[in-house]
C-alpha cells in the first residue's frame, strides 16, 4: 500500500511538471563537483538515465549540436587535466583524454563540426584545441594571461575570449592564427565571459568589484552594464540576443538584463539554491539552472521568467548542457 502510494504522488509530481511545461522534452547533462559524476537525465520525465563518473571535480561539460557527444572538463584535484569523453545514447565513457602540461580544464566550447573543442587550461594559461574524437591535442595557444578560465567564441569561430581572472584582462585569440590580437584590462577577476555571435560585444563579470561589463570590440571601450552582482558565476544570451541572464552565485539570484539598453528587467531569487551552471533551449523557451546546494537544476520560462519546475541532480551540479535529443529508452 505504501508503495502504491509513493508511485501515485511521484506521477502526480511529474504530471504537474509537464503542465508546466508543455513541449519540453530532450535530454540535460549535469557535472557533479563533489562526487565527480555526471548525470544524464531524461528532461520530459525528469528521470536519471545514468550517473556517468568522471574525472575529478567536473565543472563544465559541453555536448555536440547532435547531441551524442558530451564533454566533461575535470578540473580539481590530481591530475587536474583530463576530459571525460561520454556517449550521451550509449550512457557511457568513450575516452578520458589526459592532456598533459595543459592542466586545470574548465571552460569549454565545441567548434563547428562536432569534433574539436576549445578549452582553457587555467593554470598553463593557454587555450587548449582537442580533437574528442580522436582523443588527441590539436594544438595550444598562449592567451598572455593568468588564469584563464572561461572562454567564449564567435559564431564563425574565428576567435576567442578568455576572462584572465589574476590579470584582470580579457584576451581576444584569432584561431586561425594562433595568437592573441588584442588584450583589455576589466574590473578585477574576470570570472563569467561570453561574446555575441557576431563578435561585436564581450560580456565579462567581475568577482571582485561585483560589476557587469560589456567590452565594444570595434571601439575597445568598457561600460560597466550591472552593479551589486555579488558573484557574476555565468553569461548567457537569448537566442534573439536581447536578453542577457547572469547568475549570481553571490547573491543567490539570475537576473536578467536588456542587451540593447543595458538596464535591468527583472530577477529571481533563490535563497539557499546556489545557482551556478546555466542553459537554454534552442528556442530559448526555456532556461535550465544549476542549483547547487539544492542537488537540482530549475526550470524556468523564459517569457514570464519564473520557475516552472525541478529536476534532480546529484550532488553539488554546476555545469549543464541540453540537446533536443530524446535518448532512447
Amino acid at each position: 500500500m505504501k508503495a502504491s502510494l509513493i508511485a501515485i504522488a511521484a506521477l502526480a509530481t511529474t504530471t504537474a511538471a509537464r503542465a508546466q511545461t508543455p513541449g519540453l522534452t530532450g535530454t540535460l547533462v549535469i557535472t557533479n563537483k563533489t562526487p565527480s559524476t555526471a548525470t544524464i537525465i531524461d528532461v520530459a520525465t525528469k528521470r536519471t538515465l545514468a550517473t556517468i563518473p568522471t574525472g575529478n571535480g567536473p565543472h563544465e561539460v559541453v555536448l555536440s549540436s547532435d547531441g551524442r557527444l558530451a564533454v566533461v572538463s575535470d578540473y580539481s584535484g590530481q591530475p587536474g587535466r583530463t576530459l571525460t569523453v561520454i556517449d550521451v545514447p550509449a550512457l557511457r565513457v568513450v575516452r578520458t583524454i589526459d592532456l598533459g602540461q595543459y592542466n586545470r580544464p574548465h571552460g569549454m566550447v565545441f567548434l563547428p563540426g562536432d569534433s574539436i573543442v576549445i578549452v582553457t587550461s587555467e593554470a598553463s594559461g593557454n587555450v587548449v584545441l582537442v580533437n574528442v574524437v580522436a582523443g588527441a591535442i590539436v594544438k595550444a595557444i598562449a592567451t598572455e594571461g593568468r588564469g584563464s578560465h572561461m572562454v567564449g567564441v564567435t559564431a564563425d569561430a574565428t576567435r576567442a575570449y578568455t576572462g584572465n581572472m589574476q590579470s584582470h584582462s580579457v584576451s581576444q585569440i584569432d584561431l586561425r592564427a594562433g595568437t592573441v590580437t588584442k588584450s583589455w584590462p576589466v574590473p578585477n577577476t574576470p570570472e563569467a565571459i561570453n561574446v555575441t555571435p557576431d563578435g561585436k560585444e564581450v560580456w565579462v563579470g567581475s568577482n571582485a568589484t561585483a560589476k557587469v561589463s560589456v567590452i565594444d570590440v570595434a571601439s575597445g571601450a568598457t561600460t560597466t552594464v550591472a552593479e551589486g552582482v555579488k558573484w557574476p558565476y555565468r553569461v548567457l544570451f537569448s537566442p534573439d540576443m536581447k536578453t542577457v541572464m547572469l547568475p549570481d552565485l553571490g547573491n543567490e539570484e539570475l537576473r536578467f538584463i536588456d542587451r540593447a539598453s543595458k538596464r535591468e528587467l527583472s530577477r529571481i531569487a533563490f535563497p539557499g539554491g546556489a545557482p551556478q551552471g546555466i542553459t537554454r533551449t534552442p528556442d530559448g523557451r526555456y532556461i535550465f539552472l544549476s542549483l547547487s546546494k539544492e542537488a537540482r537544476v530549475a526550470v524556468i520560462d523564459a517569457t514570464t521568467r519564473a520557475v516552472v519546475a525541478h529536476i534532480p541532480a546529484g550532488d553539488t551540479p554546476d555545469g549543464v548542457a541540453y540537446t533536443r535529443r530524446t535518448q532512447a529508452p
